[in-house]
């Protein structure tokens, strides 16, 4: 028969009415048939999948609502899964013919429960029954009094629809194989235990469990399918090889949904080959749809259907200049007013910054005769361009596509050895599209358990997945929601590997990571939550690698207690507290991330923090770049800090922290500031408390707002732990003892341009060192010192093309300059109010006076080279104590060189070089060159710790805001 002599829609409506056995016989007919049989998808094949009475619709209990690709092809898998309870016979391989001579199983249908049926009972149909006997139980209630033994592979399947057979039975297997099918179990009134195994396989198809317990020792197996575990039912592993549990859902338990307990043990029973190849063929269709979901990350615009937010809802980071900042009149949620500063002058609540108008006094000094020759003044202007930090300028801000890009999880797994060998060889318990809600705990690992975790579904639970005691995991392509605690748990040197997996909305951190737990944590999505992102604490370690963390309510990966991780190539952005926070002794590698848009500080390192942070953009942020407070440490080296609303970095003076060749760029206020202030000691309290500005605004926030939901502080403390990583919390890694241990705060090879305020602001009472920058074209001074009760030391810095002053030193600073240019600045090069050395200097080309000393300054003003082309070249005031000794000061115009006032009775003035133009003769800096010289003066040259690093909790930090400017403390530096 030819499948053309009748209309193709008239051949699949005969077609609709065929069984599934002779579908697969038309099948056979020739191809055109096969074509056509293959056609009815969506219609007789969809009505055959859903009417099998040991099936439910192959997307339950996730998405029901989803149609599959292909009914045809759901259908076949589960016939073929169906099957494997049977496969325990032994092998012929001795040729390749003599399976056709193997004899079948003959098998015999026991029907059990009403009259006339073979048996009234369940314990007399499986004592008659012989091997691979089927027992089909009619509707009704099956209740036995004892303990019910398998002796012999046996199938068990409830007649009608699920839910009319139901079984009061504890079941022990002794048998190699049995299945269970269609069933309802219930616990029988001596034991919760409805099903235990501890050698065979059993093979559980669309049962529904009740109040009760399933039992799987290793070697024993199990597979169960379509299975619902009902009002606190659970299922427990111990020492399995290896187990499947597809297509299930757990819910409403008061404790652990699945349990996997002990290592798996060496001994196999037949099964184990037969799932472990269900399991690959599984697993390798997963990595196919995430390769497939995953392969352009960056091109990702759809809104994401999970927070109601798309992920590039705000671009990743275009150059941006100060003028657009400046346009920009009001901060989000926080009504902190910008204002566009006139031409030249300073922002509101930066006056601390300016220096008093000098006009009149100026023009007094440098008389009142302005220069008419121009042309003359480039003449005799001395070059300067080719000091010794050029190749710090400032660089093209990467636009869009210039930012590194979100590794896939193929690339990494490509990079990373050891991801790779988890990936292929954790097994143990297989879990796989199950949904586990409404209960208090998802899946239980512990004490060298193997789990693996795969497109599951874990909701409103109090937590998802505990994996404790040297436990091993993958956890691949899951969804974690709504958990009253944090999502997934790591403790006691567990390890896994965590990739893919979307886990938002939770109720404390999405990932919770301490107790020497090293896990890695690849392309997962952490977002929405109402606390952290990840926190890693109490020597927890771990790698976490191309992650986007968003929108979580406090800091997108909290450090502290020692914790110990390497962070590198995430994007953590749009959060509402700080990007990334260290706290209380925390370490940790920190490279090559995007940090932005994040309302507080986009990295906060605070008491005892000591992270290296190296290689990251930090931009877009609604306060500052970087914050180190109170005791604050670190390595911040090679970032590009820029377009931040506050300050790029933001430096309390009891800190210690080396700034090494990094970019502080295009900030809305300073690009770095240095503060006296110290944290409220508040915060050393139990119950954390409201930062200022949130009492302030009335609103929560980064600080204090979840906390105060609940009323209590972050729960570091679980149940039932002890806190025995404390003891250890103040231990060295040995990976840290190649770290050069410094006493005084370093920045050093920077460049801070562009900024909207200065250049680099201190008002500290610990010494300093600033050693080597490029500090340029920023809106007011260059560097401002407001206070220095100890030595602050500017040695080696180019510091030219500033709005204001070149560098300013208020009164009873105590300042060294040293080895510096200060070139092309728009008023004086240096105005020095304070006590201590200006020596070896190059002051050329400022706009106003070159160096100005007033007040009741005591300095000494030693062997510098000193150019003004407008004004005079050194100003001493009247009250002015010190020497000013051995300078080259270049003639430009008719004006005095060195101005001394004639009250002043103080300073010295001796053996200072004039030197006079001559026509058509160059000026040049040369014997030195131009300063700041290219090896710098000083060996305090960064030391680079090892690149694996691993890495500390923290009671909540704050610094109050007055005035909406820095002039006591960091605008939004609250971590939490």
């Amino acid at each position: 028969m030819e499948a053309s002599g009748l209309p193709v829609e008239l051949w699949r409506l005969i077609l609709a009415y065929l069984p599934l056995a002779d579908l697969g016989r038309c099948c056979l007919v020739c191809r055109a048939w096969r074509e056509l049989v293959l056609s009815l998808d969506s219609t007789r094949w969809r009505q055959l999948c859903l009417g099998c009475p040991e099936c439910r619709h192959p997307n339950w209990p996730r998405r029901p609502q989803l149609a599959p690709p292909s009914w045809r092809e759901a259908l076949r898998q589960h016939s073929l899964a169906s099957r494997t309870w049977t496969q325990n016979g032994a092998e012929l391989r001795s040729s390749a013919c003599l399976h056709l001579f193997r004899r079948r199983k003959d098998r015999r249908v026991w029907r059990v429960g009403t009259p006339g049926c073979d048996h009234m009972t369940l314990r007399a149909a499986l004592a008659a029954a012989r091997p691979y006997d089927r027992l089909l139980l009619f509707p009704g209630v099956y209740e036995e009094q004892a303990e019910v033994t398998l002796k012999v592979p046996v199938e068990i399947v409830g007649m009608g629809r699920l839910g009319d057979v139901a079984l009061l039975v504890s079941f022990d297997q002794q048998c190699p194989t049995a299945r269970l099918c269609n069933l309802v179990l219930m616990p029988a009134w001596f034991s919760p235990v409805v099903f235990k195994t501890s050698s065979g396989h059993v093979q559980l198809d669309n049962c529904n469990f009740e109040s009760c317990q399933v039992h799987v020792r290793g070697p024993g197996t199990c597979q169960a399918r379509f299975c619902s575990f009902a009002q606190g039912s659970s299922a427990h592993f111990v020492g399995v090889a290896i187990s499947l549990m597809d297509s299930c859902e757990f819910s409403g338990g008061d404790s652990a949904s699945v349990t996997v307990e002990g290592p798996p043990v060496s001994e196999r029973n037949w099964a184990c080959k037969h799932l472990a190849a269900l399991a690959k063929s599984l697993t390798a269709a997963t990595m196919a749809a995430s390769n497939e979901s995953t392969a352009d990350v960056s091109n990702q615009d759809t809104t994401d259907s999970l927070c109601g937010v798309s992920h590039r809802d705000v671009p990743l980071g275009d150059a941006v200049t100060m003028e657009d900042w400046t346009k920009q009149e009001v901060d989000w949620e926080t009504s902190w007013t910008k204002q566009k500063a006139p031409r030249g002058g300073l922002l509101p609540g930066q006056e601390c910054t300016a220096i008093e108008d000098d006009s009149a006094d100026a023009s007094s000094e440098s008389s009142s005769e302005e220069d008419n020759c121009d042309e003359r003044r480039e003449e005799r202007a001395l070059a300067y361009k080719q000091h010794g930090l050029t190749h710090l300028a400032e660089p093209q801000h990467p636009g869009m596509g210039g930012l590194p890009p979100l590794r896939s999880l193929a690339t990494e797994l490509h990079r990373d050895a050891e991801a790779r060998e988890l990936a292929g060889s954790v097994h143990g318990c297989l879990l796989r599209r199950c949904l586990l809600r409404d209960g208090k705990g998802g899946v239980h690992l512990c004490n060298h358990a193997h789990a693996r975790l795969e497109a599951n579904v874990f909701r409103g639970l109090h937590y998802a997945v505990r994996c404790i005691q040297n436990a091993k995991m993958v956890m691949l392509r899951n969804e974690v929601s709504g958990c009253r605690a944090s999502g997934v748990f790591l403790r006691l040197s567990a390890q896994g590997l965590i990739a893919e997996n979307n886990i938002h909305s939770n109720g404390e951190a999405g990932l919770d990571i301490r107790k020497g737990a090293n896990p890695i944590i690849l392309c997962n999505r952490i977002h929405s939550g109402l606390r952290s992102g990840i926190v890693v604490l109490g020597n927890g370690k771990g790698s976490i690698r191309s992650n986007q963390i968003y929108g979580n309510k406090e800091a997108g990966v909290y450090i502290l207690f020692n914790g110990n991780p390497v962070v590198s190539g995430n994007h953590i952005f749009q959060g509402l507290a700080a990007g990334i926070a260290i706290n209380e002794n925390g370490r940790g590698l920190i490279t090559e991330n995007i940090i932005r848009h994040n309302q507080w500080g986009g990295t906060d390192i605070r008491r005892g923090g000591d992270p290296i942070l190296r290689n990251n953009f930090i931009c877009h942020g609604y306060s500052d770049g970087v914050v180190v407070g109170e005791r604050g440490r670190g390595l911040i080296e090679g970032n590009h800090i820029y377009a931040n609303r506050g300050c790029g970095v933001w430096v309390m003076s009891s800190s210690l922290p080396q700034l090494t060749g990094n970019y502080i760029t295009n900030n809305r206020m300073y690009g770095l500031a240095v503060f006296c202030r110290k944290d409220p000691e508040s915060s050393g309290g139990g119950d954390g408390y409201r930062p200022t500005q949130e009492r302030e605004r009335g609103g929560g926030g980064g600080g204090g707002g979840g906390e105060r939901e609940r009323g209590g502080q972050e729960n570091f403390h679980e149940e039932g732990e002890h806190l025995a990583w404390e003891s250890d919390m103040d231990s060295e890694d040995e990976r840290f003892s190649a770290r050069r241990p410094i006493t005084v705060a370093l920045v050093e090879n920077n460049c801070m341009s562009r900024n909207g305020a200065v250049g680099v602001y201190v008002k500290s009472s610990e010494a300093l060192n600033v050693v080597g920058n490029l500090v340029a074209n920023n809106r007011a001074a260059g560097m401002s010192i407001i206070q220095s009760a100890q030595l602050t030391r500017l040695v080696g810095n180019c510091v030219h093309g500033n709005g204001r002053v070149g560098v300013t030193v208020a009164k009873e600073c105590r300042v060294e300059l040293r080895g510096n240019g200060i070139y092309g600045n728009s008023c004086h090069g240096i105005c020095y109010r304070g006590d201590g050395q200006i020596v070896e200097n190059d002051v050329v080309g400022n706009g106003a006076i070159g160096i100005r000393v007033m007040d009741s300054a005591d300095v000494k003003i030693l062997r510098n080279r000193v150019q003004s082309l407008r004004g005079c070249a050194i100003s001493v005031k009247e009250q002015v104590r010190g020497v000013v000794q051995e300078n080259l000061v270049y003639q430009v115009n008719k004006r005095p060189t060195i101005y001394t006032d004639p009250l002043n009775q103080e300073c010295v003035v001796v053996s200072n070089t004039l030197l006079t133009h001559t026509p058509n003769t160059p000026w040049v800096l040369e014997n030195p060159p131009p300063r700041p010289l290219g090896n710098n003066p000083t060996n305090a040259i960064s030391s680079a710790r090892p690149a694996h690093l691993a890495i500390n909790m923290t009671n909540r930090i704050t610094a109050t805001v007055e005035s909406g400017c820095h002039s006591n403390g960091s605008i939004f530096c609250s971590i939490l």
